[in-house]
C-alpha cells in the first residue's frame, strides 16, 4: 500500500504537468491566438525538432562558458570560503565584500565587463564567475562553522595539529554546505551564459534568444528556453550525483526512515 502511495506522488506532479499543457494546447487550439503571441506546446515541440541543428550549434559556446565560469566560481569560492575560516581578520575584510558583489545587479556591470574584456567568452566568463561563486563560498563557509566542537575537543586533546584538524573534521563537514552551494551555482551558470551572451556574442542561446524574439518567432523562443531549462537541470542532477558519492554519509543520514 505504501509503495502505491508513493508511486502515486511521483506520478501527481507529472500528471498535474500534463493537464496543464492539454488545457494550453486546448486553449490556443479554440481561442484561435496566432503563433507569435502564444504557440501551442505541439508547435513548440515541432520547432525545438526542426531546429534541433541550431540549438546544437549555439548551445556548444553557452556550455562552454557555462563549464569555465563554473569551475572558475568554484575555485574563488573555495578559497573565499578557507581565508574566512582561517583567519578572522580576513573574514571580517571579505564577507561584507562578497555582500556587496550581489547588491551590484549583474546585467548593470555586464556592460562593463564587454567594454573591459571585449565580445569573446572571456567577459562571458568573468560574468558567469560573478554570479555562481556567491552560493558556493557562503555555504561553504556555513559548513566550517557546522562542526560538531566535540569532534574539535578529541582532536586537539589528541595533539592534532590545525592543519590536521581542518583536514579530517573541519573540511569533511563543510562539504555538504559546499555541494549545497555548487548545485545552486550549477543552475546559475547557464541561466548567466545566456545573459552574458545578451551583451555581445557571435554564437549561444542568448543570442538566438534574442535573434528569435526579435523576428516575432516565439515558438521559437519557448524551444530555447525549454533547452536552457533542460541543461541547467541536468547539471544539478549531475552536481547531485556527485555528491551522493563525494558525502554518502550526510544522505544517509538526512535520508528519511520507513
Amino acid at each position: 500500500m505504501k509503495r502505491l502511495q508513493n508511486i502515486g506522488n511521483k506520478l501527481t506532479p507529472l500528471l498535474a504537468f500534463t493537464g496543464l499543457l492539454a488545457l494550453w494546447e486546448l486553449g490556443v487550439r479554440v481561442s484561435g491566438t496566432p503563433k507569435w503571441i502564444l504557440p501551442s506546446p505541439s508547435l513548440i515541440l515541432l520547432s525545438l525538432w526542426n531546429i534541433r541543428a541550431l540549438i546544437w550549434h549555439h548551445a556548444v559556446p553557452t556550455i562552454l562558458e557555462a563549464a569555465i565560469g563554473l569551475v572558475s566560481a568554484v575555485a574563488i569560492g573555495v578559497t573565499c570560503a578557507c581565508l574566512i575560516e582561517w583567519s578572522s581578520v580576513v573574514k571580517r575584510i571579505v564577507y561584507p565584500l562578497l555582500v556587496v558583489t550581489q547588491t551590484i545587479p549583474t546585467i548593470a556591470i555586464a556592460p562593463l565587463l564587454v567594454i573591459w574584456f571585449g565580445f569573446g567568452m572571456v567577459s562571458k566568463i568573468v560574468i558567469i564567475t560573478l554570479v555562481c561563486f556567491f552560493p558556493i563560498a557562503v555555504n561553504m563557509a556555513d559548513g566550517f562553522r557546522a562542526v560538531d566542537p566535540e569532534w574539535l575537543k578529541i582532536f586537539r586533546a589528541m595533539g592534532a595539529r590545525r592543519g590536521q584538524i581542518f583536514r579530517f573534521i573541519t573540511l569533511p563537514a563543510a562539504l555538504p554546505g559546499f555541494f549545497s552551494g555548487f548545485k545552486i551555482a550549477g543552475a546559475y551558470s547557464i541561466l548567466g551564459a545566456v545573459v552574458a551572451e545578451w551583451f555581445g556574442a557571435e554564437k549561444g542561446l542568448g543570442i538566438l534568444l534574442m535573434r528569435s524574439a526579435k523576428s516575432y518567432l516565439t515558438e521559437r523562443v519557448f524551444a530555447t528556453i525549454i533547452i536552457v531549462t533542460l541543461l541547467s537541470l541536468l547539471l544539478v542532477f549531475l552536481i547531485d550525483a556527485l555528491a551522493r558519492l563525494s558525502v554518502p554519509w550526510h544522505y544517509r543520514k538526512s535520508a528519511p526512515s520507513r
